[in-house]
């Protein structure tokens, strides 16, 4: 459960697009790939649903 949680750390900051050199280092050497793809494909589902919903809220 750690792993996934690592995972979703990992993935949030990559979307910001800070992380340091080690820290990604370290990252590759400890966590599951599937898990970075689930997490990365259900952070751009949420960041595209919730710009859908900010887009219709401003424009109704």
């Amino acid at each position: 459960m750690s792993s996934l949680l690592q995972s979703v750390k990992a993935v949030a900051w990559s979307f910001i697009g800070i992380r340091k050199n080690s820290q990604y280092q370290h990252d590759l050497s400890v966590l599951n790939p599937f898990h970075i793809i689930v997490v990365a494909l259900a952070g751009v589902a949420l960041l595209v649903g919730s710009l859908m919903l900010l887009v219709r809220w401003v424009v109704a």
